[in-house]
């Protein structure tokens, strides 16, 4: 988006727009510790509406350890998180997620002795408060399966509908985990390095649904991501992480030029043009 436009200028222009909008989610010094080791180092942050944000940085820097904090699988040490102002920060998982975040893994959270219908079928209805009773006669419920259908076609997976997501191959439990994540609801969709593991043939799908999900601009998303391929085809803001630290935050064009960036934390990979 700013590409075009060309260096600081439009960043900034961006940034003004954006700080006009309340964050939907901020963290505030956000710290963690595991013994003398501090895994994330006072990261203040905040992410808005109608953004895509990518979280670099090499093996190591807390990405998603930063991630686990966000939606609850960890307790910080210190510093708070926010959604959409209130403080969240001791509350559960579960909790977060009820409030509007929605954490896609880095390894796919499905039941592999389900199909995947009855996979996307048990997220909506929790999305609805109709609990998670697999023998819940559905026949009166014809509005939720066709939910589920709808989400199962927009995540390019209505031919697997009927079959058990334990034969999925990787790339299909990438996508129905996308598939749970819209069923969900939620304002914010946090991807954990969701090409990890697939093959070059199966990426542009799911690179296409994440464009889908973008193009729904009172969505935020947060992606962590090594492919650099990824990141300059979908983001709108870098911000970087090394040593737990925030180290970069700006549009992709000045992220990716930054010497310090390139040579101390993205590596050669940004040179593979």
């Amino acid at each position: 988006m700013l590409a075009g436009e060309g260096g600081s200028a439009a960043f900034a222009r961006f940034v003004q727009t954006m700080n006009a909008i309340t964050p939907v989610l901020e963290t505030r010094d956000l710290t963690i510790r595991f013994g003398g080791h501090v895994a994330v180092n006072a990261v203040s942050c905040a992410f808005r509406p109608g953004t895509l944000t990518a979280i670099v940085g090499p093996n190591g820097a807390g990405k998603t350890t930063y991630f686990n904090l966000i939606s609850g699988q960890l307790p910080a040490t210190a510093g708070r998180v926010l959604v959409k102002g209130e403080d969240v920060t001791r509350l559960s998982a579960s909790a977060r997620t009820r409030r509007g975040l929605g954490r896609a893994f880095q390894l796919t959270n499905l039941f592999p002795n389900l199909t995947v219908f009855e996979n996307v079928r048990l997220a909506v209805q929790a999305r609805v408060g109709a609990g998670l009773d697999l023998f819940t006669l559905w026949s009166d419920r014809r509005d939720l399966i066709a939910a589920a259908d709808v989400i199962l076609e927009r995540v390019r997976l209505t031919d697997k509908r009927e079959t058990m997501v334990s034969a999925l191959p990787h790339g299909d439990q990438r996508k129905l985990e996308v598939a749970l994540l819209i069923a969900l609801e939620p304002e914010v969709f946090m991807f954990d390095e969701p090409t990890a593991g697939m093959s070059l043939d199966e990426v542009p799908t799911i690179l296409d649904i994440i464009r889908e999900l973008k193009a729904d601009r009172s969505k935020t998303i947060l992606l962590v991501e090594h492919k650099m391929d990824v990141v300059r085809s979908l983001a709108e803001r870098i911000i970087v992480l090394h040593n737990g630290a925030l180290v970069a935050d700006g549009a992709p064009t000045e992220v990716m030029a930054s010497k310090i960036v390139r040579e101390a934390y993205l590596g050669q990979e940004l040179d593979d043009e």
